[in-house]
C-alpha cells in the first residue's frame, strides 16, 4: 500500500497528516541534538548551510534586522537559529505540540519569538505581518496538496522586494525506491491530484514509534514548483540543485560533511535537493 495514490479531501489528508506530526514531537524533541543549543553561538546545520546562500539576496546581504517568517517550523530548532543569526522571527505550523515545544525551547535560550498555528495554506489569514523574508526548507511541500495556494499565501506575507527562501528534497530523488540496490523510479514524479498513502509507524529522526501512522503526500515536479511561484506573482533570482541531504533517504546512503549522499560513483547521477528564491517586487 505505501506509496499507493487515493483520492482524499484536503481536510481529512491534513488532519492525519497533523495526527502523525503531534506524535512525532517528543521523538524530535529527544533526538534533535537540542543540547547543541547551550552553546549560545550554535545554530543547526539546516540554518548554517542555508544563510549563507540566502544571504546572497537580500538587500544588505545579512538577515540581521529582518522580519522573517518561517512556514511548518515545526519545533523551532532553524527559527530559533534564524533568530540567533539577527532575524525577528515568527514561526508558522499546524502542530499545537510542536509550537508549545518550540516556545519552552525559544524561551529556554533567551529567544523572543511569535509562534502562531495554523495550516500552512491560510498562513495569510492567521498571520498579520508583512516579511522582508518568508522561509520554508527540507520536508516541506511534500505535504501540501495546492502549490498555487500555497504560492499565493507566500506573495501575500511578503513586504514587496520582500525574498522567499525554500530548499527541499528534490522530486526526482522522491521518485525513487529507496531500497532498491540501484537509483530506480518506483513512485510518481509528476502529481495528478491524487495523494500517496503511507503507513509507517517509524519517523525519521529518533528510535522510537508513531501511534498515528497513516500519512498522506503528494508528488510535485520542479515544473510545478516554479510554476506556482511565478503564477502567484514571485520573480526567480535564483535555482540550484544539490547532493546531499540533512536525512538519509536510502539505507545506501553514506555520511558525509553536511549530512548524506549517495555512493559517490552514484553522487554525479541525480540531484537530492533544489534550492529556489524567488522575490517579490
Amino acid at each position: 500500500m505505501n506509496g499507493a495514490h487515493v483520492e482524499i479531501d484536503w481536510p481529512a489528508a491534513r488532519d492525519a497528516n497533523r495526527e502523525n506530526w503531534d506524535d512525532r514531537v517528543p521523538l524530535h524533541a529527544a533526538s534533535y541534538g537540542r543540547e547543541s543549543f547551550d552553546d549560545p553561538e550554535y545554530l543547526s546545520d539546516v540554518i548554517r548551510h542555508d544563510l549563507p546562500v540566502l544571504e546572497r539576496f537580500l538587500p544588505a546581504r545579512s538577515i540581521v534586522g529582518l522580519d522573517v517568517c518561517h512556514l511548518q517550523c515545526h519545533i523551532g530548532t532553524d527559527t530559533v537559529s534564524l533568530a540567533r543569526a539577527g532575524a525577528r522571527v515568527t514561526g508558522v505550523d499546524f502542530s499545537a505540540p510542536a509550537l508549545e515545544t518550540a516556545r519552552a525551547f525559544a524561551e529556554k535560550h533567551g529567544v523572543d519569538a511569535e509562534w502562531i498555528e495554523t495550516d500552512v495554506l491560510d498562513a495569510r489569514a492567521a498571520v498579520s505581518d508583512d516579511f522582508d523574508v518568508v522561509y520554508t526548507s527540507i520536508g516541506t511541500i511534500c505535504w501540501l496538496s495546492d502549490l498555487d495556494r500555497w504560492a499565493r499565501q507566500i506573495q501575500e506575507l511578503l513586504h514587496p522586494g520582500g525574498t522567499f527562501y525554500i530548499r527541499d528534497g528534490h522530486p526526482a530523488l522522491y521518485a525513487l525506491d529507496e531500497d532498491a540496490e540501484t537509483l530506480t523510479a518506483r513512485y510518481r514524479y509528476f502529481g495528478d491530484g491524487t495523494a500517496q498513502v503511507w503507513d509507517d509507524a517509524s519517523t525519521y529522526s529518533g528510535d522510537g514509534t508513531v501511534s498515528h501512522t497513516r500519512t498522506y503526500e503528494w508528488p510535485h515536479s520542479l515544473a510545478e514548483i516554479l510554476g506556482a511561484l511565478l503564477g502567484a506573482g514571485l520573480r526567480i533570482v535564483h535555482v540550484d540543485e544539490g547532493r546531499t541531504l540533512p536525512w538519509r533517504f536510502s539505507p545506501r546512503m553514506v555520511e558525509v560533511p553536511g549530512g548524506y549522499a549517495w555512493p559517490e560513483d552514484q553522487r554525479d547521477l541525480l540531484p537530492c535537493t533544489y534550492t529556489i528564491i524567488a522575490r517579490r517586487d
